[in-house]
């Protein structure tokens, strides 16, 4: 437990497991002033300073307003205005601890169970992170591929393009050639001197001369 100016905390713990905290607040008429106070002027602030102090009840033990028969009956609940809050006399001081701690041990299985709930769901969380970034990773290596793959294909194509050309270039200069020597098979004495008497002159003068030798 933990005290300070007239309240303290109780706490209980299952190994390192807080199953149960309750603050609690006392308040007596010598706390007040002249002006007498009602036990619910202190509740919202009490309420603040369970949430402050992150306890799940909160009791405030008072002798205020001793002939409200309300309060005199037992452990009035309160938590229609303020959550898991309770206001009691000093004399079910106790009891109350000992109903609050006996309702925490009963749902203390059922928080166990979340706690462990609650870890699965972590490590489901991490691991769908990591699936999702080896997704990331495994996308971008395929799209990386792909890229390269398609820089392939494209290179591929150009060279097949270029080689086209060659191709229809080295076609081109097989019929120039084809055609020359066709020009050159069909190329005769006759053609060479046709229209030109000088040198229609030297060839037959260079037969005649082959003639005498013979």
């Amino acid at each position: 437990s933990e005290g300070s100016k007239g309240d303290f905390i109780f706490r209980d713990f299952d190994g390192d497991f807080d199953y149960i905290s309750i603050m609690f607040e006392m308040k007596n008429e010598n706390d007040t002033t002249a002006t007498k106070h009602k036990n619910e002027d202190f509740l919202k602030k009490l309420d603040e300073d369970r949430r402050k102090k992150g306890c799940e009840y909160a009791v405030l033990v008072s002798l205020l307003e001793p002939d409200n028969e309300t309060y005199n009956t037992g452990i009035i609940d309160v938590s229609h205005k303020y959550e898991k809050m309770y206001v009691i006399r000093p004399q079910f001081f106790i009891p109350i601890i000992t109903l609050l701690v006996q309702a925490a041990k009963k749902s203390l299985e059922y928080k166990r169970q979340l706690a462990i709930a609650q870890s699965k769901e972590v490590d489901v969380t991490n691991f769908e992170s990591k699936l999702n970034e080896f997704r990331n990773l495994f996308g971008n290596n395929v799209k990386n591929a792909h890229d390269r793959f398609r820089d392939a294909i494209t290179a591929i194509d150009k060279s097949i393009a270029d080689l086209q050309k060659v191709k229809d270039n080295l076609l081109k200069s097989d019929d120039h050639l084809r055609l020359a020597n066709d020009k050159v098979e069909g190329l005769t004495i006759r053609k060479l001197t046709h229209k030109n008497p000088t040198m229609k002159a030297k060839f037959d003068e260079a037969r005649e001369i082959t003639e005498e030798m013979d």
